[in-house]
């Protein structure tokens, strides 16, 4: 019997654009931890319906969501990539490009911290935020996503399940007490309206007041 989501999965026609996307990972030999393609769909819908003009990436490994993302934004609107390495910015920046996303996309390589700390000192907004990078700094990330937040700003977070260690009560390292910590904040903080999606390896979503 398929699972709900081998049943969801099948019912999409093969996206060959993101195909490549996921074939150029494998082929450089990086480990593909890309948003699966479900919540990638949700990516696009939930940026077109959003009207974002504005988003940012936290985490571009070779692309994928950034495509996900570009897909769904206005007119003029301009993705901000943040990605710790530079073997991955610059595999995510050829897949943009390939894509016909490559003049609105920002790369920036480095560790992630940084990069935020430049970005609200430069003082830059957004209407939408795609975290999935180290999990260990979820917390900080979500923090900064809601600093750097336009009124009514999508946040969403891959990953928040950890592959079941999250549930684990057995599982307490520091990648899943943070992840714990970023899945209770995006439940209780009360600028935020949330909600969290279990499908695959979780997704959590909020929306800034």
């Amino acid at each position: 019997m398929l699972t709900p989501e081998q049943y969801s999965e099948e019912l999409y026609a093969e996206d060959e654009q993101l195909n490549k996307v996921k074939q150029s990972i494998e082929d450089s030999g990086i480990r593909d931890v890309s948003v699966v393609p479900g919540y990638g769909r949700l990516l696009t819908l939930l940026v077109k319906s959003s009207g974002a003009k504005s988003a940012l990436e936290i985490g571009a490994l070779g692309g994928y969501s950034g495509i996900c993302l570009a897909r769904g934004l206005s007119e003029g609107g301009k993705l901000v990539s943040l990605e710790l390495k530079e073997e991955n910015a610059a595999l995510a920046r050829s897949n943009m490009s390939a894509a016909g996303y490559g003049e609105i996309v920002d790369y920036r390589v480095g560790p992630a911290l940084d990069s935020l700390i430049e970005l609200e000192r430069q003082g830059q907004r957004f209407d939408f935020f795609f975290i999935d990078a180290d999990k260990e700094n979820y917390p900080v990330y979500l923090e900064y996503a809601i600093k750097l937040a336009l009124p009514g700003a999508i946040i969403a977070g891959d990953n928040t399940l950890l592959r079941g260690r999250t549930l684990n009560p057995d599982k307490n390292g520091p990648a899943v007490l943070a992840m714990r910590k970023f899945n209770e904040m995006i439940a209780r903080d009360e600028r935020l309206l949330s909600t969290f999606l279990p499908a695959f390896d979780g997704l959590a979503l909020a929306l800034v007041k």
